[in-house]
C-alpha cells in the first residue's frame, strides 16, 4: 500500500504492540491510546503520536483498530464518553480485534451506521508470535465491502484473513478457535505429563508427533515452550477464560452442551485461583504438576 494513511490503534498490549509496528514499518501515521501512557512509550519512539483518550484517536483517522482485555472494556472505549462514538468522523471504519461477544459486535455495528461509519468485528488467532511475524488468522464479520476497503491495512500483520458474515460472524467463528484451542491444550499438557512419566526425552517424543495426525499449532509452538519452562504469555488466561465463558454463555443460548469446554475452563480457573492468570496458556502444565 503506496498511499500514507492515518491510523488509529487503541490497545498497546503483547499483541497491539506488534501489530502496530507493522503499520509504521510500512509507513502509516499511527496514533495511538492506552490506558498506561508507560506501555506506548516504545511505539512512540519509533514514530507512532500518543492520544490522550478515545475519542481523540478517532476524530483524526481514517481507519481506527481496537485490542482491548475484556467486553467491559470494548464497551467504554466505543460508548464511554470520551469514547469513539462520542465525536463525528464520517466514513471512519473501525475495527474491533479483542476477542469479544456477537452481541457487543452487533452493538457497535448499529451504532457505526448511525454515525454514518462502518464497522468490522475482526478477532484474530495466532498469539505473540503471530503477531510479531505478522501472520495472524483473522476473522471478520460486518459487511464485506468495508472489509474489502481495509484488507490492504489487514494485510499487514494477517495472512489468513477471511470474511465470516455479517457483523458478529468474526466473533463467532473465534469462539469455534477458542473451543479447539481449550481441549487441544488439555490434549498437549497430558502427553508431556505421560511422556515425561514414561521417562522419555520430550524434544524427541515432539519430533515424532507434530507431523504426525497429532500435530497443532499448539503442540508445535506452546510444548517447547512448556519443556524449556517458559509460561510466559502469548496469550493470558485470564483472557483464555474469558473467551471461554462467552463461548459457553452463546452456547447456552444455542441449545447446545459442550462438555469438553467446561472442563478446560474449570481446570483453567483452578490455575487462576493459585495465581497464574498473567502466564501464557501454556501454563496449564501446572495442573499436572
Amino acid at each position: 500500500m503506496s498511499e500514507r494513511l492515518n491510523i488509529g490503534f487503541i490497545g498497546t498490549g503483547v499483541m497491539g504492540k506488534s501489530i502496530v509496528k507493522h503499520l509504521l514499518k510500512a509507513g502509516h501515521n499511527v496514533i495511538v491510546y492506552t490506558r498506561t501512557k508507560e506501555k506506548a512509550d516504545e511505539l512512540i519512539s519509533l514514530g507512532a503520536t500518543w492520544a490522550s483518550k478515545p475519542s481523540e484517536v478517532a476524530r483524526y483517522t481514517q481507519y481506527l483498530f481496537t485490542m482491548v482485555g475484556y467486553p467491559h472494556d470494548v464497551e467504554e472505549v466505543y460508548f464511554g464518553d470520551d469514547g469513539v462514538f462520542s465525536i463525528e468522523n464520517q466514513g471512519l471504519t473501525v475495527v474491533d480485534l479483542t476477542t469479544s461477544t456477537p452481541t457487543l459486535a452487533k452493538k457497535i455495528y448499529d451504532k457505526a451506521k448511525e454515525l454514518e461509519m462502518n464497522s468490522i468485528d475482526a478477532p484474530v488467532s495466532g498469539g505473540d508470535i503471530g503477531a510479531q511475524l505478522g501472520k495472524l488468522s483473522i476473522m471478520c464479520g460486518g459487511e464485506k465491502q468495508t472489509l474489502d476497503s481495509i484488507l490492504p491495512v489487514l494485510e499487514l500483520f494477517g495472512e489468513t484473513i477471511l470474511y465470516q458474515g455479517t457483523a458478529g460472524a468474526g466473533q463467532h467463528t473465534k469462539m469455534c478457535n477458542q473451543i479447539t484451542i481449550a481441549s487441544n491444550m488439555i490434549g498437549v499438557c497430558e502427553a508431556l505429563a505421560y511422556g515425561k512419566k514414561a521417562g522419555l526425552d520430550l524434544e524427541q517424543v515432539l519430533r515424532s508427533i507434530t507431523t504426525g495426525a497429532a500435530g497443532s499449532w499448539s503442540l508445535s509452538n506452546l510444548a517447547p515452550r512448556i519443556i524449556g519452562g517458559d509460561l510466559n504469555p502469548g496469550f493470558y488466561i485470564k483472557h483464555f477464560i474469558k473467551d471461554m465463558k462467552i463461548a459457553l454463555e452463546e452456547s447456552e443460548r444455542m441449545n447446545l452442551t459442550l462438555p469438553g469446554l467446561e472442563l478446560a475452563k474449570s481446570m483453567y480457573e483452578e490455575l487462576l485461583a493459585e495465581g497464574y492468570e498473567n502466564k501464557g496458556t501454556q501454563a496449564l502444565i501446572k495442573f499436572y504438576e
